[in-house]
């Protein structure tokens, strides 16, 4: 009797009797028709699009950049995060998870690269970028031995930096709902506030309403919808598209060579083990939907890649690069493990990114709109970090403690923002951080209460093993 294959990529079709499972391809290793490629890579891309360009239109005006150098920005930032998703996807030595995951810029380094950039204009950039390629190499030297350390980044600290990181980006998208620009004479007026409301009810409504791919792009699909509304309102500025090019190519360097400074590449490190501990949560998560487990070397791989393209984004004028978790649900929604598709769909991020003109279309929503949206956006980042400290056993030891402090510290810099003003400048790129200074606080404390004096053989409360309990897709942040 012939055996029946273990791998299929379509649970409808029937074994081939003359195959075995020696002789089949495992299903992310499998290449599929080029219509189904093409079109499940474009699912990726549009269900991760808003997140890989709402980083740059935060950091860009922040650090002073017109609307035309903020397009340019989004515009390498889908380029780079192209180049990561290939990295990541089909690899190279032993860079490479070579599993159906998806880059783009992680909202884990939003707050502090403000923080560094901010009243710098280009100079900003240029120290953001420094710190970012320092903070990159050392994650990738680290990544062999990061895989033996992240025992040291249970839930407890990983939930508690998520939560801090979607509270810190919301004052973001209340400036944006009132239109951006305090100086403005329309600044928080009924206008502009109307608007990112009835953004914000459209987002929610299509996310009840839709089904299946649609309901995935409901975050893009209420940006479109809302700036199709603002047209007429008055509040749409078409200036950025006039002047962008229909093909165009991210220029090296294009802020001016980068800057290193000690406290900016301070912050930066911490960002980067931020994400290195939400990376290897969603390999591991990621492996189990796709059945291939994730063992260290792939995790190595996937941090290796990971950091490599992290580095490798600011020549182009990118930012940090890791996981999208948003992804990972559409891969166990859709059935569809290919990595290739995957491959694909960072091929089309890269053409993006090379057409000016996809980025100047992004930056013609207005900021109320984007600010409605925003709202929905960010508080489900904080929402996913409430979701993993459900699983922090908050009940036993002292959890529920090192929460509340690394909690309380990070919120100084967003409820009392003058609070560190006598501290010296450089100490103030990290302090005026919340996400830096509370995550310090969780993995200070954690060690304290959880590791150090605990008998041989013990095991602290609650380690990243306990993620499997439940379900992994939103452990990260983008």
């Amino acid at each position: 009797m012939a055996a029946t294959p273990r791998f299929r990529n379509d649970a409808s079709a029937a074994p081939d009797p003359e195959s075995s499972p020696s002789d089949r391809k495992h299903p992310v290793d499998e290449t599929l028709p080029p219509l189904k490629m093409f079109t499940s890579g474009l699912q990726h891309v549009a269900a991760m699009y808003a997140g890989v360009v709402a980083p740059p239109m935060i950091v860009g005006p922040a650090v002073g950049l017109n609307a035309k150098e903020t397009a340019f920005l989004m515009g390498a930032s889908l380029f780079t995060a192209g180049i990561a998703t290939l990295l990541q996807t089909l690899g190279f030595w032993r860079v490479g998870a070579r599993l159906p995951f998806v880059n783009g810029v992680s909202f884990a380094g939003v707050t502090p690269m403000v923080a560094i950039g901010k009243d710098r204009g280009h100079d900003g950039i240029a120290v953001i970028f420094g710190a970012i390629i320092v903070a990159s190499l050392l994650g990738f030297v680290l990544a062999p031995y990061f895989c033996k350390l992240v025992r040291f980044f249970p839930p407890v600290v990983t939930g508690t930096v998520i939560t801090l990181i979607g509270v810190s980006l919301l004052p973001v998208a209340f400036n944006w709902s009132q239109g951006g620009n305090a100086t403005a004479d329309d600044y928080g007026s009924t206008t502009n506030i109307t608007m990112a409301a009835v953004t914000l009810v459209i987002v929610l409504a299509l996310r009840k309403l839709l089904r299946g791919f649609l309901q995935q792009i409901a975050i893009l699909l209420g940006l479109v919808i809302g700036t199709l509304i603002a047209i007429p309102v008055g509040i749409t500025d078409f200036g950025a598209i006039k002047d962008a090019d229909v093909i165009g190519f991210p220029t090296p360097f294009h802020f001016g060579a980068p800057q290193f400074e000690i406290a900016a590449i301070v912050s930066m490190c911490i960002v980067m083990l931020v994400c290195m501990t939400e990376s290897t949560a969603d390999m591991l998560a990621l492996g189990k939907i796709v059945d291939r487990p994730a063992d260290e070397r792939t995790i190595e791989g996937g941090l290796r890649a990971d950091t490599l393209g992290s580095a490798i984004s600011p020549l182009f004028n990118g930012f940090m690069c890791s996981a999208f978790a948003q992804n990972i649900g559409l891969v166990a929604m859709t059935k569809v493990r290919s990595r290739f598709v995957v491959a694909v769909g960072g091929g089309i991020l890269i053409l993006l990114g090379l057409c000016p003109v996809a980025a100047s279309v992004i930056a013609l929503v207005p900021l109320p709109v984007l600010g409605g949206a925003g709202i929905v956006l960010f508080g489900s980042v904080a929402a996913s970090g409430i979701q993993t400290l459900a699983t922090a056993a908050l009940e036993k030891g002292e959890n529920a403690l090192i929460v509340a402090a690394a909690v309380g510290v990070g919120l100084i810099p967003i409820a009392a923002p003058d609070f560190y003003h006598a501290f010296p400048k450089d100490l103030l790129v990290v302090l005026d951080s919340g996400i830096s200074t509370g995550c310090v606080v969780a993995i200070v404390l954690n060690l304290a209460f959880n590791h150090l004096g605990r008998k041989p053989g013990a095991e602290p409360d609650a380690e990243p093993g306990d993620r499997e309990k439940v379900d992994p897709a939103p452990l990260a942040v983008h």
